[in-house]
């Protein structure tokens, strides 16, 4: 099943959870931190949004880092994506 946004949205898929701190530390899962990061699967159109015109600036592949609690999580095909608006993408990592 292929999953094409509409607009300025974009689908995420999150990238795996550290399990491991950086001082080496086991962290059991209740204690794990939802990540931030993820890869961009699709990309809407973007188009004429509110009167005005959006221009989508990622891309697929890419790694982004996203607003903590944007978004809309759905499960298709036993995985799980988000689909959040371009203007949730803080940042792309390079």
């Amino acid at each position: 099943m292929k999953l094409s946004p509409l607009g300025d949205r974009v689908v995420l898929k999150q990238l795996e959870a550290e399990e491991t701190t950086k001082s080496g530390i086991v962290l059991p899962g209740g204690s794990k931190e939802k990540p931030q990061q993820a890869e961009v699967i699709a990309v809407g159109p973007g188009g004429v949004i509110d009167g005005k015109e959006v221009k989508m600036q990622v891309k697929v592949g890419q790694k982004v880092i996203y607003s903590k609690y944007a978004g809309t999580e759905v499960k298709l095909d036993d995985e799980e994506f988000i689909i959040v608006k371009q203007n949730d993408v803080l940042a792309v990592i390079e």
